[in-house]
């Protein structure tokens, strides 16, 4: 009887796995929409975390133009509105203000769970340019 050559008693390789890319792991629409979550601060997070995916780095930083720029405007008339008499009138600036902060909110994330490339005027262009 002859002897098995080296060749023949090599043990099969395992299949070899491209290397896991960086990134979420999740549906680019899933990701789109937690990128508006916890507004910019979840835009921040996917912005880090998702280097190539263009939808979701342009929901990641529509989401910080847009909702850091609510944010500190927000501040700015809260400030405003410890000015006696005039409070009253920042503070229902403030309230509408967050009412339509938390319709836009809504918005965004739904049209960013249809897949949509949702633009708002002035953030949208700002994000579509940023994401090169």
């Amino acid at each position: 009887m002859t002897e098995p050559s080296p060749e023949q008693n090599k043990a099969p390789e395992a299949p070899t796995q491209p290397p896991a890319e960086k990134g979420t792991g999740l549906a680019p629409n899933v990701a789109g929409l937690l990128c508006y979550v916890l507004t910019w601060i979840s835009g921040i997070v996917f912005l880090i975390i998702e280097p190539k995916d263009k939808f979701v780095r342009f929901h990641a930083l529509q989401s910080i133009i847009v909702f850091g720029a609510l944010s500190v405007a927000e501040v700015v008339l809260s400030i405003f509105a410890l000015i006696p008499f005039l409070g009253i009138l920042f503070g229902i600036i403030i309230w509408l203000l967050g009412v339509c902060t938390f319709i836009l909110w809504i918005v965004l994330m739904v049209k960013a769970y249809q897949g949509q490339t949702f633009k708002l005027p002035v953030a949208g262009p700002l994000a579509e340019k940023w994401n090169k």
